[in-house]
């Protein structure tokens, strides 16, 4: 399968390596035609994945259209922001019939749109997937064994994206369920950046627990008001990429949560990242737009809009979630 990955971030980076490694002829492109050009002579994208050398069957261009020229796949790796700039510009340049592949954990802020309803917007006539799961970058271009989960509304497209992406290393499971896992991979890190604040505080393994498992319901309760099911956010895009996140130390999410929760600003934390993109930021706003269209109770969201938007110092918002009026589980 010709596959185009489009973003040069360091998950785009990994996925096009793991790609080209799996012998897919895959194309990465980069919106910033100098990194494009470093990626390409040293075999390294230095900005977002230093040190791992990327496979000489990969190619790298700035060109959209030569990226996905004659792709029967194109993964997009874009932050949530962008995607729609993107999926406008592959309206143009993407073949007819190739599959639009989401790659990004996120939602559209203004819309409140998922990425895959985005991309039928922007981009109509292509069928559209998502691929999701725990799935830190680094470690998928170590070659580490990682499970992720590729939905589609279409059996036959997700079938053959679990064959082309899995290898010995990385092993891909299909669904059906495009509202769950979607939802499930943009919702899961607001919880983080609750885990990490939660950490930067110096609460313990108590209260982590207790946030990525009241994480878990309101996630679920979101999830399966819009129309997702239960049994996804159970499963590795659901409880496995909340545990990663909320407790891995390659969590962007989670880290701009503990820098937070030391005393620093959203600011101050997002600078930070170094041009690393914490999507739970933008994606809280969201969360609790979704929930308040639902009427679904989501206090984990709540209370990180008050401490992101609000000034709401980090400290007095996680105890407050403790002192909540009782209730059944």
């Amino acid at each position: 399968m010709n596959v185009a990955v489009v973003g040069s971030g360091s998950w785009g980076t990994a996925l096009a390596a793991h790609l080209a490694a799996a012998g897919q002829p895959s194309r990465l492109f980069a919106r910033d035609p100098e990194l494009a050009r470093r990626i390409s002579g040293s075999r390294e994208n230095p900005r977002y994945l230093p040190g791992v050398t990327l496979p000489a069957s990969l190619r790298v261009t700035a060109d959209l259209a030569e990226a996905c020229a004659g792709a029967d796949a194109v993964f997009v790796v874009a932050p949530s922001q962008f995607c729609r700039e993107v999926y406008l510009r592959l309206r143009d340049v993407a073949p007819p019939g190739a599959w639009l592949v989401s790659a990004t954990k996120g939602l559209e802020t203004d819309t409140l749109r998922r990425m895959s309803e985005v991309a039928a917007e922007a981009a109509p006539g292509h069928p559209l997937a998502v691929l999701s799961g725990p799935s830190f970058a680094l470690e998928v271009a170590q070659g580490q064994p990682t499970a992720v989960v590729v939905a589609s509304a279409d059996a036959t497209v997700a079938q053959g994206l679990q064959r082309a992406v899995s290898t010995s290393r990385f092993r891909a499971y299909t669904s059906d369920d495009v509202v769950g896992i979607e939802l499930a991979g943009a919702l899961k890190n607001v919880i983080a950046i609750a885990a990490g604040i939660a950490d930067g505080l110096g609460y313990g393994a108590n209260t982590a627990a207790a946030l990525i498992t009241r994480g878990l319901a309101e996630v679920t309760r979101l999830s399966v008001a819009r129309g997702g099911r239960a049994d996804s956010l159970a499963g590795l895009a659901g409880l496995g990429d909340l545990v990663l996140t909320c407790t891995g130390a390659l969590s962007r999410n989670r880290r701009l949560g503990q820098a937070m929760g030391r005393g620093a600003t959203v600011a101050e934390a997002t600078a930070a990242a170094s041009g690393m993109v914490a999507e739970g930021v933008r994606t809280t706003l969201a969360a609790c737009a979704l929930a308040a269209d639902s009427q679904v109770e989501m206090p984990i969201a709540r209370a990180m809009k008050a401490v992101l938007y609000d000034a709401k110092p980090a400290r007095e918002a996680v105890d407050e979630l403790m002192s909540r009026s009782l209730k059944r589980e």
